[in-house]
């Protein structure tokens, strides 16, 4: 019936009516939900499987929640877990359908989208759906694992942040997503790891989990196993992983530079002497790998991890390896100009970088230095523009931070330094400064204010360039130059054509001359200039222009603002008494604002990269846009400010001048007070430790002092006793009788010593005879269960040894009792001893003769060391008892392990004969089918046979039945 039902579902239909797509969806749902057999429920949910793509909005629909039923009930059968993961991926995911509808039009592609984020958000109604998913990818079962994968991929594309929290929250989720980069088969790993990119999108949480898991040692394996830059897409997904992972994390970037990781990116970059036909995927990696590595140093990363990746790409020879692709034949440009950017910011900043760089020579002849090759590139308008743009951001970088550098640029433009006979930076530079091709003028004009930035010292030596133009014509100095050019070209060119030179030259002299009174000075002093200012200033000029006028205001400022009023025509209040009549201040400060407004301005003020879309907008540079955010407020100021203002600021500055050299007096003072204070404090330091020392020596005296004065009066009182006329005798007598009554106290500490000692070797003894009992019972136990004659022997001779040492422990026994009655007796004389001299004192200290006293004196003593000698007997003979002891105990160890392997090799034995017997027991059984089955098949058996082979049979059940029934008897025994 069943089948009948799924042959008029999916095979030839009977004639009639036919049932539409809704219908048959609904049919299925209800077998889902109804059919009591896994076979009719796992047939329906196929059918539903070849319907979900013809028919996604009904399948979503209708069968959602019975697909979920079924991940949550059928769990043992893994071709109908499968079935329901492919058809939720179906009604879920996007990316076939937008494949088949290429040809439509994006309304449709849009229902389609709309129709994926739809059912997306109706699986995720209920969270513990997705954390239902995670445990299914547990599952080995490539039926069950490959869909699961599929299916959480399409869910994190759809609605990435909600899939992301309940995979967070829940215990061990990542850790499941993980184990998917260990499977075996690769159509898993692979698509594991794009799952890994969905997750890992900007949840900085989850990246940091991934990574703890080793997944930087997992995905690098894999990009080594892949072949790196020669691997296939497989490599390029690790690589879009490890972006995301690194990515704007500093937990992640440090961790992965601590682990070492950095130096294994090395092997990427080696390339070969021929590089020419390389495919599209290895261009993709590599292209990747070195997106990889400027992940690492941005600028935008914190200055510390920067310049500790930057220093650990130099030591494990990174660095070079990268410097040898740019000098490199026959890279692919894209590859180049990628490799010049990250190159940029391996060094930008880092000085150990920035002069290896420097020392970098291309393999040419001769050998010129890597800089010059660049930039030779940068002014060659043949060039592709990205290039360009990636040398001029290299230069930048080298420059960054480096007054060395900036240094070695300016004086190859020196007099003293120009070789003739090769090409330097400062050549270069200048050829491009004033060559036809526009972007070349603003290229090396932005490169020379790199070689001027925050170097008050190189903008000073820039003054002495000068510059030969022509034959019979003085030569003029590089300043003038710049501004001579931008004079000519506002005549000749007044359409704006040159707009973008004339910016690039305006920026250099900005940067060159501020924060410069000597460059202002040498400015203001040609007396075109000024005027040129104030005329393209005061112009209505169009749109174009106005960028010009905003920055020529922005020159004129700093004119203002750095002037040191040397020069007497154009002093401070001269200046911006021509701006107020030439100009007017308000129109001044609106031009001067023109700047910050332009759109140009804030896309290069966003990162120092020159990244422009075309060459034409190519105006602003990064290191510029602060230069004129610091002084566009300060030059505001110093236009408005009047006369009066500027003697006061002045008076203002004297007074704060005179004050610092105040302060610094006050300062100097302070310092010399400092000085004395400390070193009185030494002083007084040493004399409290001075003054310690001697209060201990004179502790010292005074108490040998009073030792003297008690040894003083106790021979006085001697002298005083001596003189009273008492006799020898009694003195004789009553030093005897002290140094007794010592003897006495003594002998008493020994006797209670001996007492304690008795009792803890009663107590152990009484220990060691409840041990022997017990190995006696367990050496009884063991002689009656082993087996064979050798090991009850053993146990014979065990107990004849625990006997002898009972009967030693007994004689030891009646010993310590004889020693303890003559304790008792000693204790008795030593009290009557002790009690004896007390009456006699009492009554007569002369009745008592001292001979007597003597003798019993050295009686005690006497007894006192036979009792040592006795005590020290009774432990050498306890020590050999326990020596004795040990050695049972370790010989009923012995015989307890062999009693124990005996039994292990009796049941090892037994275990061998049972499965002889089933074998020979499955043997039998397979004879007697086989003899039926001829049987079956006519064919003729032998009837005595048969009963020979039962007699065998029943007879070898028999002999094995006897023979447990005899070993069931020895073991009862």
């Amino acid at each position: 019936m069943t089948m009948n039902f799924f042959r008029g579902v999916m095979g030839g239909q009977p004639a009639g009516p036919q049932p539409t797509g809704a219908e048959t969806i609904h049919k299925l749902c209800d077998r889902v939900a109804s059919s009591t057999l896994l076979e009719d429920r796992r047939d329906a949910v196929r059918a539903l499987k070849s319907l979900s793509k013809k028919y996604r909005l009904e399948v979503g629909t209708q069968a959602m929640d019975h697909l979920v039923h079924i991940l949550q009930t059928d769990r043992s059968d893994s071709e109908i877990l499968g079935y329901a993961l492919d058809t939720l991926y179906n009604i879920i995911c996007n990316d076939e359908e937008e494949e088949q509808d290429e040809s439509e039009d994006e309304n449709a592609q849009k229902q389609d989208e709309d129709l994926g984020v739809l059912f997306t958000d109706k699986f995720l109604g209920d969270s513990e759906n997705v954390t239902l998913l995670l445990t299914l990818l547990e599952e080995f079962d490539f039926h069950v694992r490959w869909p699961g994968v599929k299916l959480l991929t399409a869910l994190l594309k759809n609605q990435c942040n909600q899939v992301q929290g309940v995979i967070l929250v829940s215990p061990m989720g990542v850790s499941r997503l993980m184990d998917l980069l260990a499977d075996s088969r690769e159509v898993i790993r692979n698509d594991g790891l794009l799952l890994l990119q969905q997750l890992t999108k900007g949840n900085a949480a989850i990246q940091k989990i991934v990574a703890f898991e080793n997944a930087f040692e997992r995905l690098l394996d894999i990009i080594t196993e892949e072949g790196s830059s020669d691997g296939g897409i497989v490599v390029e997904d690790c690589l879009l992983l490890l972006v995301n992972l690194l990515k704007n994390n500093s937990s992640n970037q440090n961790f992965f530079k601590e682990g070492s990781y950095i130096q294994r990116m090395k092997p990427w970059f080696e390339v070969g002497d021929d590089n020419s036909g390389w495919s599209a995927q290895k261009v993709t990696n590599l292209h990747l790998m070195l997106q990889l590595v400027r992940v690492m140093v941005s600028p935008v990363n914190s200055p510390g991890a920067t310049s500790s990746c930057q220093k650990s790409m130099y030591q494990c020879g990174l660095l070079q390896q990268l410097c040898t692709i740019l000098m490199a034949t026959g890279v692919p440009a894209d590859i180049l100009t990628e490799t010049i950017n990250t190159v940029s910011e391996v060094i930008r900043g880092s000085q150990i970088n920035q002069d290896y760089f420097a020392s970098v020579n291309a393999p040419s002849n001769p050998p010129r230095p890597a800089i010059v090759v660049l930039l030779m590139s940068m002014v060659n308008e043949r060039q592709p523009f990205v290039l360009r743009c990636a040398v001029l951001y290299c230069f930048q970088c080298f420059l960054y931070k480096n007054q060395k550098g900036q240094g070695e640029i300016v004086a190859t433009l020196l007099p003293s330094t120009i070789d003739a006979n090769s090409i330097s930076a400062g050549q270069l530079l200048c050829g491009g400064l004033f060559s036809a091709d526009s972007l070349s003028n603003w290229c090396a004009a932005v490169a020379l204010a790199h070689a001027l930035q925050d170097n008050l010292t190189q903008k000073e030596q820039l003054l002495r360039v000068q510059l030969a133009t022509s034959l019979g014509k003085p030569p003029v100095s590089l300043l003038q130059q710049c501004t001579n050019i931008l004079s000519q070209g506002d005549k000749i060119n007044r359409r704006g054509s040159k707009v973008q030179t004339r910016v690039g030259l305006l920026m250099l002299l900005c940067t060159w001359i501020s924060n410069c009174p000597i460059a202002v000075t040498h400015f203001l002093h040609n007396q075109e200039n000024v005027p040129f200012l104030t005329g393209q200033i005061s112009e209505n000029l169009g749109e174009d222009e106005r960028l010009v006028q905003g920055l020529c205001a922005l020159l004129l400022g700093i004119c203002i603002y750095y002037n040191d009023n040397s020069l007497e025509n154009y002093t401070k209040e001269k200046l911006k008494q021509l701006i107020e009549k030439r100009i007017g201040k308000e129109n001044f400060v609106e031009k001067l604002g023109f700047v910050t407004k332009h759109e140009l301005y804030s896309r290069a003020a966003q990162k120092p990269q020159p990244v422009f879309p075309s060459p034409e907008q190519m105006l602003f540079d990064h290191e510029f846009t602060k230069l004129v955010k610091e002084l566009e407020g300060v030059i505001t100021k110093a236009v408005h400010k009047t006369s009066e203002e500027e003697k006061k600021e002045e008076e203002v500055k004297k007074t704060l001048e005179q004050h610092d050299s105040i302060v610094i007096q006050y300062k100097d003072l302070i310092r010399d007070q400092d000085t004395q204070i400390q070193e009185l404090r030494e002083q007084v330091s040493t004399l409290s430790l001075n003054s310690e020392q001697m209060q201990n020596q004179i502790t010292q005296q005074q108490s040998q002092i009073q030792q003297h004065k008690d040894q003083y009066n106790i021979l006085k009182l001697k002298l005083g006793k001596d003189s009273q006329g008492l006799s020898s005798s009694q003195g004789e007598g009553a030093h005897v009788n002290g140094l007794h009554s010592e003897e006495l106290s003594q002998l008493r500490e020994e006797v209670e010593e001996l007492r304690r000692q008795h009792t803890l070797q009663h107590t152990q003894l009484s220990d060691k005879d409840s041990l022997i009992n017990t190995l006696r019972c367990g050496a009884a136990a063991a002689a009656q269960t082993a087996e064979g004659g050798a090991g009850g022997s053993d146990n014979t001779e065990l107990l004849g040894e625990v006997e002898s040492l009972r009967s030693r422990v007994q004689a030891q026994c009646a010993e310590i009792s004889q020693l303890q009655t003559e304790r008792l007796e000693l204790i008795r004389r030593a009290e009557a001893v002790s009690s004896a001299p007390a009456s006699s004192r009492e009554s007569s200290a002369d009745t008592v003769p001292v001979s007597e006293l003597e003798s019993r004196l050295a009686a005690q003593t006497t007894e006192a060391e036979r009792l040592k000698e006795e005590c020290r007997g009774l432990r050498e003979g306890h020590a050999g008892l326990e020596q004795q002891l040990a050695s049972a105990q370790s010989t009923v160890a012995i015989e307890q392990t062999e009693k124990t392997k005996l039994q292990q090799e009796v049941q090892e034995s037994k275990k061998e004969q049972d499965d002889l017997l089933m074998l020979l027991a499955d043997q039998d059984q397979k004879i007697l089918n086989l003899k039926q089955r001829l049987r079956d098949l006519g064919e003729t058996i032998d009837e005595d046979e048969d009963e020979l082979d039962a007699r065998d049979h029943f007879g070898e059940d028999d002999d094995d039945d006897d023979d447990e029934e005899e070993e069931d008897e020895e073991n009862n025994d």
